[in-house]
């Protein structure tokens, strides 16, 4: 089973939902979920917010943020992550950002990316990576991280529920 399956397939257990909110990935992540049968029981919908106002404008990503930082930022990544999960009223939101390149963007060298999870209850998880390769490659790769982060928050919260319903250990 894919990445994407699994992360839907987790999510229709628990009975939750999710949002995505892609820059660099322009739709790549939204069009892995989506090409799965039965997505529409859990995946809610997405933002693809490629130009930097529209982190703003769309997703509550906060102005003075992007303005000191640029777009490419773990802070914003986890801010397009929770503003589109309350956007599009899910349970969890995922973002991804960064450079596929060819060239630098706000001072970050092609490859730098950020991918973010915000669920129902805490702050949040960002991941910083550093992905060599073609522009496609890089956004393939953000595509399956994002998609695993999510899957390991899922799992993490699960095993968490079993122990708090089990009595602990």
């Amino acid at each position: 089973m894919n990445t994407a399956a699994r992360v839907l397939r987790l999510l229709a257990e628990r009975g939750r939902t999710l949002a995505v909110a892609e820059s660099l990935t322009g739709g790549l992540v939204a069009a892995e979920l989506t090409g799965v049968p039965g997505a529409s029981e859990t995946f809610r919908g997405s933002v693809t917010a490629y130009a930097t106002a529209l982190k703003e404008d769309l997703l509550g990503v906060d102005r003075t943020l992007l303005a000191e930082r640029g777009a490419v930022d773990p802070e914003v990544a986890l801010q397009m992550a929770a503003g589109v999960r309350d956007r599009l009223e899910a349970d969890w939101g995922i973002s991804t950002t960064g450079v596929a390149g060819p060239e630098t963007q706000d001072g970050q060298p092609v490859g730098t990316v950020y991918v973010a999870v915000a669920g129902p209850v805490g702050a949040g998880k960002v991941a910083a990576l550093r992905l060599n390769g073609n522009r496609a490659e890089i956004r393939r790769e953000s595509v399956r991280s994002v998609l695993e982060l999510l899957a390991d928050e899922l799992s993490g919260n699960a095993r968490a529920q079993d122990t708090e319903q089990n009595g602990g250990n």
